[in-house]
């Protein structure tokens, strides 16, 4: 079962450093938690991720109940045999995925019927059948099934969707099996306050093991993300870890973990490296650029990343510029190590009493970590 503890706390903002514990390790917050859609960080091994600092990841049921199905994943140990990854995992239930992926999705009282969006099939995904999905992957951490709403949607549509949630919330926490996995709410409401606080109030009350806020990141300002947040959290137990889901520039996770937020997952790192985007401390490279041609430099000189140590830019740029698949793996390594050493900052800040000097600084500098 997930145990919590905060261990530090931010004297000007809501900022803390705390542990979560699961049957697979300790996780010490706040965390990003690297993406592994397909039962894999794409590009790296289990252990590679491991060696770059992360000690849980996120996966998504909706993907591997359609593929390779849920039951065969169950028969190889859950996803942590499946894979062969040893420490913590998230599950996501499907509500997000169902609404960007699906060809056709519609809202019933008792789940969400689609089309997959590999052959067409049709599903239900009723709260039930979430559940049933996320245990049998055998995740540390699982979601409840919820209606995430497209952007802009009006009030009343949002306030629908609200109740939906919440009732499907509770579904899912009677439904519940495995008394060693932790379920987390997912708190709903789109840009309306007294939505947000509605959803966040009726999900509390159902005393869950952490609380996410979802159905952000699709089209809010950074204004506006972090406002909708600091007003969400408001309601949140202080003693509770909080996920913010889909979440992940660098300067949003800053800005976010000010507001109390102890969990982030993002395919930007992963997929910027896929598309030839690397972070650096000076900010962002375009590999592809023809400046980087016969540039000798490493991506970054005061990175400590396999990459940075050992390869030029003008040898990045010829592996992408190739399509090898090597230049994918480099990448990878590169932007996730820099979100790692991002993660271990902002905690080491906290420690110190100095995450706002560091927010700052990093925000106004493009990017570059405090000496």
């Amino acid at each position: 079962m997930l145990k919590f503890h905060i261990n530090y706390k931010d004297q000007n903002s809501s900022a803390r450093v705390g542990t979560i514990e699961t049957n697979h390790g300790t996780v010490e917050t706040p965390a990003f938690m690297p993406v592994g859609t397909q039962a894999t960080v794409k590009s790296l091994t289990p252990d590679e991720v491991k060696d770059l600092g992360f000690s849980m990841i996120v996966v998504n049921a909706y993907h591997i109940y359609l593929r390779p199905g849920h039951h065969l994943v169950k028969n190889y140990g859950g996803l942590h045999g499946f894979m062969g990854w040893d420490k913590s995992i998230a599950t996501d239930s499907g509500g997000f995925q169902v609404l960007s992926l699906s060809k056709k999705r519609k809202i019933l009282d008792n789940g969400i019927f689609f089309q997959s969006h590999i052959d067409g099939s049709e599903h239900l995904f009723t709260p039930e059948k979430s559940i049933e999905i996320q245990e049998y992957l055998g995740s540390d951490i699982m979601m409840c099934l919820d209606e995430c709403p497209p952007y802009q949607s009006s009030y009343e549509y949002i306030r629908n969707s609200v109740a939906v949630t919440t009732r499907w919330a509770n579904q899912c926490k009677a439904c519940k099996n495995n008394k060693e996995a932790a379920l987390f709410g997912i708190i709903q409401g789109g840009i309306y306050k007294d939505l947000r606080e509605k959803s966040a109030q009726d999900l509390v009350e159902m005393d869950f093991d952490g609380y996410s806020v979802g159905g952000l990141g699709i089209g809010e300002t950074t204004e506006d993300l972090v406002t909708i947040t600091d007003q969400t959290l408001k309601h949140v137990p202080v003693d509770k870890p909080r996920y913010l889901m889909g979440l992940g520039t660098p300067v949003d996770i800053l800005e976010l973990v000010s507001s109390g937020v102890d969990l982030f997952d993002c395919v930007i790192p992963t997929r910027n490296a896929r598309n030839g985007t690397l972070f650096t401390s000076k900010g962002k490279i375009v590999i592809k650029n023809a400046q980087y041609k016969d540039d000798p430099n490493p991506i970054d000189d005061s990175c400590e990343c396999y990459t940075c140590k050992n390869f030029s830019r003008a040898y990045l740029r010829h592996l992408f510029m190739s399509g090898e698949l090597l230049a994918y793996r480099l990448f990878t390594i590169n932007n996730l190590h820099y979100y790692s050493k991002l993660m271990k900052e902002i905690r080491n800040h906290i420690k110190l009493g100095s995450y706002n000097k560091f927010k700052k600084h990093f925000i106004e500098s493009g990017g570059e970590f405090l000496n």
